[in-house]
């Protein structure tokens, strides 16, 4: 994330996105697939960027992908660092936190051998989500993997009939690119969390890959709830059936 706004939301609602266990719609219907398709991480170095209050980056760690050899995250928010940290001090995994810019971060390594960026793009403009792409493609060790998500495009433009997981769109699917879409996520406890995604097309994250220098055309998945979850909670995840929520990209260099 690079727009100070951004950074000051997750600072002032920090408390609210630190948890251990699922709790928001994306923990069940995107984190557990971005953490499937992340190969073996044993003895390997891994960056999660913008890894906010550490979930994703502590649930990697624990997974049987590992041990990692090096296991670092980094954020914008110091408000997210600082519990990704108290979290570390309590529950130590090997995990290193600092706070760093996506467009301009200085991780602690040359190199990694994958690197995660799970939900960060839609926080950052087109141009911003561009030179994060080529600071990971420098970053990335020959042979490594780059996975990372977003809300799916298409969502703010349909009429999902529900609020448990919207935004707001201004402008249309081409004039509203680098527009700020505020949205609501909801929580399973009945909650709701602030979400933003500055919105991108397909073309603009395909053309981020290829002026990074990657070659080869990502693994692509389009995201939503399954019939599993809609039988285990059918009033939270119900209403979303058959709607495109995120999309997962994973690039090897």
């Amino acid at each position: 994330m690079t727009d100070l706004s951004s950074r000051d939301m997750f600072d002032d609602t920090s408390k609210n996105w630190a948890r251990d266990e699922p709790r928001l719609l994306s923990d069940w219907t995107a984190r557990p697939f971005l953490l499937q398709w992340c190969p073996s991480i044993r003895d390997c170095k891994v960056l999660d960027l913008g890894c906010g209050e550490g979930y994703f980056t502590r649930q990697l760690a624990r997974s049987d992908k590992g041990p990692a050899a090096h296991m670092e995250g980094i954020d914008l928010s110091a408000g997210m660092i600082e519990f990704a940290e108290a979290n570390e001090n309590q529950v130590p995994l090997n995990i290193t936190y600092s706070v760093g810019c996506a467009t301009d971060f200085t991780p602690r390594l040359d190199s990694y051998d994958l690197i995660t960026a799970v939900f960060v793009y839609n926080y950052t403009t087109v141009e911003q989500m561009h030179q994060s792409m080529s600071r990971v493609y420098d970053h990335l060790s020959p042979g490594g993997y780059f996975i990372f998500s977003l809300p799916h495009p298409v969502n703010p433009f349909m009429d999902t009939g529900t609020d448990s997981f919207h935004f707001e769109r201004s402008g249309g699917w081409f004039s509203g690119r680098d527009q700020t879409f505020e949205g609501q996520m909801a929580q399973r406890d009945g909650s709701e969390v602030s979400v933003r995604c500055l919105h991108k097309t397909f073309q603009d994250v395909l053309d981020g890959l290829r002026s990074a220098g990657f070659t080869h055309f990502p693994d692509f998945r389009e995201l939503a709830v399954t019939e599993e979850m809609i039988a285990e909670d059918a009033d939270f995840f119900g209403p979303l059936a058959d709607l495109p929520l995120h999309m997962a990209f994973r690039i090897r260099k």
